[in-house]
């Protein structure tokens, strides 16, 4: 399979099974395999993941569902639920983390670009979701990307006792997939992309 017909299978997937069409120990080396590979400014790998399965997977949902009721009014909570439930039912949830310490140790080290390792590191991030969604898609793994940080964070911090340098980016709820991903419209790429000699 060529690169561009990988991309082309990462999309969006929301409704998701509690089973994986690949081992666990395949989906922890893929993870692992991108960790490594995945580029960062500086080489500082200052991303983090944590792997949720189980249990754990589910209990983070309810922590996530416990956050929201106490902000989305109760009249209008039932798309919430459903949407959090629909994650909680899929195999696992991949938090993916930026170590501070590391960005702060750059700033400290390169303080002509101290303003850029956060962005960098953010970027970086971006870069290593990219790569799990896509090599899992790879594999018939289907996820999503959400964002529910800041809200959850210290929830989140407490129930899985992470590091107080490490600050929650992204959510990846995957499973199975129960069905097609819905279709995708593209602007024109005249619009996008311009080239010159």
């Amino acid at each position: 399979m060529s690169c561009t017909d990988s991309l082309k299978l990462r999309r969006s997937r929301y409704s998701l099974a509690d089973r994986l069409p690949i081992a666990e120990q395949t989906l922890q080396e893929i993870i692992g395999q991108c960790l490594l590979q995945a580029p960062s400014a500086f080489n500082s790998q200052s991303a983090r993941i944590l792997l949720l399965l189980g249990e754990r997977h589910r209990y983070f949902w309810q922590l996530v569902r416990q956050a929201l009721q106490e902000v989305v009014p109760a009249d209008k909570f039932a798309p919430t639920e459903q949407k959090i439930a629909s994650f909680a039912a899929a195999y696992g949830t991949i938090l993916y983390y930026d170590d501070r310490d590391t960005v702060r140790q750059l700033q400290a080290q390169f303080p002509t670009y101290k303003d850029n390792f956060p962005v960098w590191a953010q970027q970086a991030n971006g870069m290593l979701q990219f790569a799990v969604w896509t090599a899992l898609a790879e594999k018939g793994v289907g996820a999503s990307l959400q964002h529910y940080n800041p809200l959850i964070d210290q929830r989140v911090k407490e129930a899985f006792e992470v590091p107080d340098a490490w600050q929650l980016i992204a959510q990846m709820p995957f499973g199975e997939p129960l069905e097609d991903a819905a279709d995708k419209t593209f602007l024109p790429l005249e619009q996008r992309l311009r080239v010159e000699r």
